[in-house]
């Protein structure tokens, strides 16, 4: 996000001497000087001042992170998966954790989406793998990063940056607990490029400006948290390795660092984390219905994020509001019904909470009836995220518990082959 920050105490030029306060006579302890930066020396970055050295631990120790393995979706259907029903415990509930607490839905090799219900503060964490973007579905978190802190809550999007050192202490009730839908990236998030201009700036086409993100407060040290300087602590690392098979190439390690982490006095630069709200986002409509890409927010390696959010509807005198029947010929289309009545799922039983995967190689749209219906609507009060992909995606141990098993019946008004019909064709 080449959007420049500068926050906390930092030097007037960058790679000279900065030093901590020291009595008079007296020449204080340096400052060391963290470049953060993407794609090499070649893209953003931000230049950290941290009180201790970066690099150094004390142990170093396996993080099983879990079952991330995956199944194909084969033979291929368009899946209804139901993710409330994964967290249906409030005593789970309370003991999980937006990072450890994860369970896979789905995934490929450039990105994964998992779900959490959490009511437990996590460990200090960084993805060393790629850039996560964490929607809020409900419930409120304080959210630390070395940065500084988001107060985040419901409909806010939180991109943190690969690498980033933080962790999320929800701030909600049994009743009312945190809900997080995770895409963690193989790449980097960042707005579409046909928002930006050459320079980086949002451009006045786009549905959302500099205005709208909210950067970290900050800088955060330990002693504002309530920690010292000196507490050793554990920072949970996720990065690529050669695992079991389970965990589909990605392991993670646990790194005891013999101080805190949040000893950042100052940083500056173009790359950190930042919160974008769903309710901030200005929906382009259209006379007829507008084609997906006009509700993106976000893109990464071979997939997009786009919103669809409360909005007028087309106003051609004829106009269909609903979607058309679309094939995915080159990606599969997820999409998380967040609040609302979705028109064009109607009969379905999808509702809010569910997550529909709509896999290419499968024509899909409104359910039946569904056109007809809406014909005269001039206003969607609908709230979803979609995911498309520009390569398969695989079902995650919580994507194969949560399916409903029945959705790809919805079209023909759940009327399956009978069973003594089935026939075995072969491809040879």
């Amino acid at each position: 996000m080449a959007h420049y920050q500068s926050m906390g105490s930092i030097p007037p030029k960058r790679h000279t001497q900065h030093r901590r306060p020291a009595g008079r006579g007296k020449v204080g302890e340096l400052y060391y000087e963290e470049l953060m930066g993407e794609e090499g020396f070649s893209s953003d970055s931000s230049l950290l001042y941290h009180r201790n050295i970066p690099s150094t631990i004390v142990d170093a120790r396996e993080w099983a992170i879990g079952d991330l393995s995956t199944t194909p979706n084969h033979p291929l259907k368009p899946l209804h998966l139901q993710p409330h029903a994964l967290f249906d415990s409030a005593r789970t509930v309370k003991q999980t954790d937006v990072v450890t607490g994860r369970r896979l839905l789905l995934g490929n090799g450039d990105v994964r989406i998992s779900y959490a219900v959490a009511g437990a503060t996590s460990p200090w964490y960084r993805n060393g793998i790629g850039d996560e973007c964490v929607y809020v579905e409900r419930g409120a978190a304080r959210v630390e990063t070395v940065f500084g802190a988001f107060e985040v809550a419901q409909g806010d999007y939180v991109i943190i940056p690969r690498a980033t050192t933080h962790r999320w202490i929800p701030k909600t009730s049994r009743k009312d607990p945190l809900r997080a839908y995770c895409i963690e990236a193989n790449s980097h998030i960042a707005p579409p490029k046909r928002y930006l201009s050459k320079y980086g700036q949002l451009l006045e086409h786009s549905p959302y400006c500099e205005r709208d993100l909210r950067v970290p407060r900050g800088p955060l040290l330990a002693e504002d948290v309530g920690a010292k300087e000196g507490d050793e602590t554990e920072v949970y690392i996720k990065h690529r390795g050669s695992g079991p098979a389970s965990s589909g190439g990605i392991v993670g390690t646990v790194h005891t660092l013999p101080f805190h982490p949040l000893d950042v006095v100052g940083w500056d630069g173009c790359l950190y984390p930042y919160v974008f709200n769903v309710r901030d986002y200005e929906p382009i409509t259209g006379r007829v219905h507008q084609p997906p890409p006009v509700h993106q927010v976000f893109e990464g390696w071979n997939f997009v994020v786009c919103n669809f959010v409360p909005r007028k509807v087309d106003y051609h005198p004829l106009s269909i509001p609903v979607p058309y029947y679309h094939s995915n010929v080159d990606s599969d289309e997820v999409m998380f019904y967040v609040e609302g009545d979705y028109e064009a799922r109607k009969g379905s039983g999808i509702g809010q909470g569910s997550i529909s995967l709509h896999p290419g190689g499968h024509a899909h749209g409104p359910q039946p009836g569904a056109a007809e219906a809406s014909i005269g609507a001039e206003y969607f009060d609908e709230l979803a995220v979609m995911v498309d992909t520009f390569r398969p995606l695989d079902l995650g141990e919580g994507g194969l518990a949560c399916d409903d098993g029945r959705y790809h019946l919805s079209w023909s008004g759940n009327r399956a082959k009978p069973a003594d019909a089935a026939e075995v064709h072969s491809i040879d």
